[in-house]
């Protein structure tokens, strides 16, 4: 079963954060690990637009898809993601879920 991950940054800190944060800097180190394992990215932008709610909106956001959730997890596990997660997390606010892609309701 497929899963997608979703991850919203809120930069707190522009000089921890690889990149302009205009080309959605936190991500863009990242880029070269969404391959691994069978990833790839449905979307990667600082370009959404809000349709419900009232909280802040974050700089950039991120939806990667990976093939099952232990693939998922062994992304986060790879020495040169955690060393992305490092930088990331030092300079901003982050939100990162795995949701299952399926229908709970269907």
């Amino acid at each position: 079963m497929p899963f997608c991950a979703v991850l919203e940054v809120t930069p707190t800190a522009e000089a921890l954060i690889p990149g302009p944060l205009s080309a959605v800097g936190p991500l863009v180190a990242v880029g070269p690990l969404v391959p691994r394992p069978g990833g790839r990215y449905p979307a990667h932008t600082a370009s959404h637009q809000r349709l419900e709610g009232d909280r802040a909106a974050p700089a950039p956001r991120a939806v990667l898809q990976r093939p099952t959730r232990a693939a998922a997890h062994a992304v986060m596990a790879d020495p040169d993601d955690i060393a992305h997660l490092a930088v990331r997390q030092a300079g901003s606010v982050s939100h990162h879920a795995l949701i299952e892609r399926k229908s709970d309701t269907a």
